[in-house]
């Protein structure tokens, strides 16, 4: 895995948990709200697992935003 891709996944992660941070949402809550365990929740959050597509999908939908939205990380600083 090249750098730029461990970056992209460490920026997804912040993504999310700044809109989850945005909605005084707990990694539990989000969790339930997804159908996902708050471990995989964190793990995503920190950039140590990769989310597969269907996985960012449930995440946007828990979050009420647009997947697009949630993966657009041009933003996000490291």
């Amino acid at each position: 895995m090249t750098s730029e891709t461990t970056k992209l996944h460490i920026k997804i992660g912040l993504k999310i948990k700044l809109e989850r941070t945005k909605r005084k949402l707990s990694q539990e809550k989000l969790g339930e709200l997804a159908g996902l365990s708050k471990t995989h929740i964190g793990d995503i959050e920190r950039g140590t697992t990769i989310p597969s597509i269907e996985t960012l999908n449930k995440i946007a939908i828990a979050l009420d935003v647009k997947l697009v939205e949630l993966i657009d990380v041009s933003k996000v600083d490291l």
